[in-house]
């Protein structure tokens, strides 16, 4: 479902400009091993498009160099990335090291980056995972063996198409102008929304169920971290730290992916037109990672690309070669839906190894959906006041909780968001019993399911997340987001 390189505190770029040359240079060393300072802002950005490529190799090889021009591999990456339904979104491929010069790689090579497809190289000791291939194989296999690709349209669950288009459905396509109006009303106005392809009654109904299992635990978490740090403004930047430039969100992205064996696998957009965080989707069969620029925040930024990349893509790459990938088979094995696991095992990564691992988001948008289920808008927009002072970030969380509707003075929610802390408290509870490395390997399971699974599973080329590697220090994690949150297994297990 929808719902660092060295980091430094500013890039240096190479003295001498190559803004002139249209040849690329060879590099003998892996993208992995260059800073990305040595590069030009003018080579790293091609000015007939706003696709953003890491080139391959640092030093001219000798008797191989390019005979043609770079910017038709760059125009094809332009194509690759148009159809993204995005406002103003800036893509960003990267490319992963390989043994072939530019002069060499094919069109469609450049954009489908080749890596070892048959023995995954993972750190660590991963659940029965194969060894890690030679540089010789690995190399052979470069040039034959493509990246797996994603069913087209896909998004992270089951019956994916479907749900990409609810969600689609739901977005008001007049949220701007209707923001407009709420707020010159003094916060009185309650938005009437309208749709470009609206969602039939029969779905908004099935989604307008709010629940209450959990509300005790979400206000208490809220209220913990309101008493420490006053407000949701004061705890984002004392936890979150400062907004980043995208030239930092570039340097973290490419970062992450080169821990986990990811460069070149995926196109990442930047934009302000997104209600989350972030979202992972399948554009033309590409998993296509958009960021919200207005919510990338220092600290917070890792956690967003384990909860997205480290949970939702591998998770998907591990499912699309277990014998559950279709619908069909799923039906037959009879498994349970993938949420709330999916959204919460994610939701965990997010807080993973910060310093405070305040679950308030999961717990605020939860709290949101249950009073947007007997509120109006505006009435909800006062209500979040309790948690939430600055009136833009109310309007985001209440345009979540009431998309779907067209007049929002009726009480009435979309019941998506409460997911995630459902999801969360679950894996909590059962935190002790659940194998966390094969949950991933198993790709899009319930924990539910783990158990009659693990027997009928394809190990040999699973994924694992480098922060899943030390399962000690994992464990010793979601201890730390119990009791930050002041969770009690006594309490959970008398709820769940």
């Amino acid at each position: 479902m929808l719902e660092a390189i060295q980091v430094t505190e500013h890039l240096h770029w190479a003295e001498k400009d190559m803004a002139k040359k249209c040849v690329l240079r060879v590099m003998e060393k892996p993208v992995s091993q260059v800073y990305v300072g040595c590069w030009s802002s003018s080579v790293l950005k091609n000015p007939f498009s706003s696709s953003f490529v890491f080139p391959q190799k640092e030093e001219e090889t000798e008797g191989k160099r390019l005979t043609h021009s770079p910017y038709r591999q760059f125009i094809r990456a332009q194509h690759i990335v148009s159809s993204s339904s995005h406002r103003d979104a800036m893509p960003l491929v990267l490319i992963g090291s390989g043994n072939q010069s530019y002069g060499e790689i094919s069109q469609s090579q450049l954009f489908r980056c080749s890596l070892p497809g048959n023995n995954i190289s993972i750190t660590g000791s991963p659940v029965c995972l194969s060894p890690r291939p030679s540089s010789e194989l690995s190399r052979a296999s470069q040039s034959r063996v493509r990246l797996p690709q994603l069913a087209k349209g896909s998004k992270d669950g089951e019956n994916s198409t479907k749900k990409l288009c609810i969600l689609a459905a739901i977005k008001p396509s007049n949220v701007e102008s209707e923001k407009v109006k709420f707020f010159n009303s003094d916060f009185r106005y309650n938005p009437q929304f309208e749709y470009s392809n609206p969602a039939s009654p029969q779905v908004l109904e099935k989604h307008s169920k709010a629940s209450d299992r959990f509300l005790t635990q979400a206000v208490r978490i809220m209220e913990v971290a309101l008493h420490k740090y006053g407000s949701y403004e004061k705890f984002e930047q004392a936890t979150g730290g400062s907004l980043l430039t995208k030239s930092r969100i570039w340097a973290h992205v490419k970062k992450y992916m080169e821990k986990e064996g990811c460069v070149g696998e995926i196109v990442v957009h930047l934009t302000n037109d997104l209600l989350s965080k972030a979202s992972m989707t399948v554009v033309n069969r590409r998993p296509t990672l958009t960021i919200n620029i207005s919510m990338a925040r220092e600290q917070w930024l890792e956690g967003m690309l384990r909860h997205e990349i480290g949970t939702h893509y591998f998770r998907s790459i591990n499912n699309s070669q277990q014998p559950w990938s279709s619908g069909e088979a799923r039906k037959k094995l009879g498994l349970k839906p993938i949420n709330p696991t999916e959204e919460g095992l994610a939701s965990i990564h997010s807080v993973l190894f910060r310093r405070d691992p305040r679950l308030w988001r999961a717990a605020l948008l939860y709290y949101t959906v249950h009073q947007a289920a007997h509120m109006s808008f505006t009435q909800l927009f006062h209500e979040l006041g309790h948690f939430v002072h600055d009136p833009g970030t109310r309007w985001d969380y209440c345009v979540r909780a009431k998309r779907g509707q067209t007049d929002t003075s009726q009480p009435g929610c979309f019941n998506k968001d409460q997911v995630y802390l459902d999801g969360i408290l679950k894996l909590l509870r059962h935190r002790e019993k659940i194998d966390f490395q094969l949950l991933t390997a198993l790709g899009k399971v319930s924990y539910e399911d783990v158990e009659r699974l693990k027997s009928l599973a394809v190990m040999e080329n699973v994924r694992i997340p480098h922060f899943l590697q030390d399962q000690e220090c994992y464990t010793e994690q979601l201890q730390k987001i119990m009791a930050v949150n002041q969770l009690t297994d006594e309490e959970l297990q008398g709820l769940i």
